[in-house]
């Protein structure tokens, strides 16, 4: 029998501590314990970012950390997908451009308003100081559509979508010249994969297409920058056994004639000994569960999630 939990990550808020390190030549990683990250590439000429933080509050200290290893200026914002908790913070950095895929731009059209609600409502501590988040969307300044290369000066940077798996907006940041990889939420590092709006059918296989590129250091959406072959190749192999353990469970139930509630049950039963230490794994396994109930049954899209959904979905399933 489990017992009830609070609402998504209400319960959560413990101030986490940050970490900004040099993982290459060009690359740096903002991270904090399981938090939402962000990429840095520094540049001939300029400075990228990838995925925003929350708020433009949040945005400041990332930028203040930048500061303090160059005043290069930050031309390029990259959004590796349309998430709330990643994008809101946007504005802070006076970019001359917002980069995302056309997918992810599409995404912002059909569910962003939802999404920003349904996020700021999940996640209060994510959004301090959610009041400096400007109204509307944070919208994309220019668009691509499977590559586009960024040249920071002589330094090559690629913005990729190689499949279909947190979204179907999915961008990673690659720097071919010294092997460095941001792959936003497609990989994640003792923290568990929100999958609410994921393929999962679709993501393993996105996984391996990362893994071809061979990177030897990677920052991952959620954990501590991946900075040896070895611990790449670790980040990319437990979100691949998470999300297929998820998708096996469902399938499981679901050819069992279960309900979703029963399916949840079973699932969660069978993942928490091995996942139930990672960060956010309470929060995550509704949502997941749900969308991926929805993926083996009769939506092969994400559904849009809303502030309500969220609630109800989260009494349905958590009995509250």
């Amino acid at each position: 029998m489990m017992n009830t939990r609070t609402f998504a990550s209400h319960a959560d808020v413990e101030v986490k501590q940050v970490t900004f390190s040099q993982i290459s030549e060009h690359a740096w990683a903002y991270t904090a314990e399981g938090d939402p990250n962000t990429g840095i590439i520094i540049g001939d000429d300029a400075v990228l970012v990838a995925d925003t933080q929350a708020t433009p509050a949040m945005a400041a200290d990332v930028i203040r950390r930048i500061r303090e290893v160059t005043d290069k200026p930050i031309k390029y914002v990259v959004l590796t997908h349309y998430h709330a908790v990643r994008v809101l913070g946007a504005s802070a950095y006076g970019a001359e451009q917002i980069l995302a895929s056309q997918d992810t731009y599409d995404l912002i059209v059909e569910r962003g308003e939802q999404d920003k609600a349904s996020e700021i409502g999940r996640f209060p501590r994510l959004f301090s100081n959610v009041e400096t988040v400007p109204p509307g969307m944070t919208w994309p300044t220019m668009t691509f559509t499977g590559k586009m290369t960024v040249w920071l000066g002589k330094l090559e940077v690629q913005l990729l979508q190689l499949g279909r798996g947190h979204t179907k907006g999915d961008t990673v940041v690659w720097l071919p010249q010294e092997k460095a990889l941001l792959s936003g939420d497609l990989v994640e590092f003792g923290a568990t994969p929100y999958a609410g709006d994921a393929y999962f059918k679709d993501w393993p296989q996105t996984l391996s297409n990362l893994e071809a590129l061979n990177p030897k250091v990677l920052v991952p959406g959620r954990g501590a920058a991946l900075t040896t072959p070895e611990a790449v190749k670790a980040g990319l192999t437990e979100t691949r056994e998470f999300i297929s353990d998820v998708l096996a469970n469902v399938q499981k139930g679901v050819a069992a004639g279960q309900d979703l509630n029963a399916v949840y049950k079973s699932t969660y039963a069978a993942l928490k000994p091995k996942y139930g230490s990672w960060v956010i794994f309470d929060h995550c396994m509704p949502f997941d569960v749900t969308r991926c109930y929805d993926e083996v049954t009769k939506y092969t899209d994400p559904r849009i999630w809303t502030a309500e959904r969220d609630v109800d979905m989260w009494k349905s399933l958590e009995g509250q």
